[in-house]
């Protein structure tokens, strides 16, 4: 996508990242209304599906939970959130988040400030297994 001056983006109009599991959106960034302090967007995971683990070195993560029921693991430390509820990720703190619930879960997400380059913003520690097409 091109720079939106506008700064108006719809999640049906971008292309969802599967690489980590889930199905996620990056609504707000540099790439899409020329973002330069973070970025926003939306996970969206099937029940029982997660996003791997990884860690963000230069940014902290915001997450809040629109819809479903989701555990956010923090270093490890199981952290169970319901719709409604949003949770701090201080940089350099390994995450990931797994929907435990029997419905589908949204969650928005924001991270700033962004890294000097954008290969360094996240860094994996897990693998993910792919899921073929349902």
């Amino acid at each position: 996508m091109s720079e939106n001056a506008g700064g108006l983006v719809a999640a049906r109009d971008v292309t969802a990242d599967r690489r980590r599991g889930g199905e996620l959106r990056v609504l707000l960034g540099p790439k899409t209304v020329g973002s330069t302090s973070g970025f926003m967007g939306v996970a969206a995971l099937a029940p029982g599906e997660r996003i791997a683990e990884h860690y963000h070195p230069y940014s902290e993560e915001f997450l809040y939970l629109a819809r479903g029921a989701i555990t956010v693991d923090l270093d490890d430390e199981p952290v169970p959130m319901a719709a409604g509820e949003a949770i701090f990720v201080p940089r350099n703190v390994r995450h990931r988040l797994r929907n435990t619930g029997a419905e589908p879960a949204e969650v928005v997400f924001h991270l700033g400030p962004l890294a000097p380059r954008p290969e360094l913003g996240h860094v994996d520690t897990e693998l993910v297994e792919q899921r073929g097409p349902s």
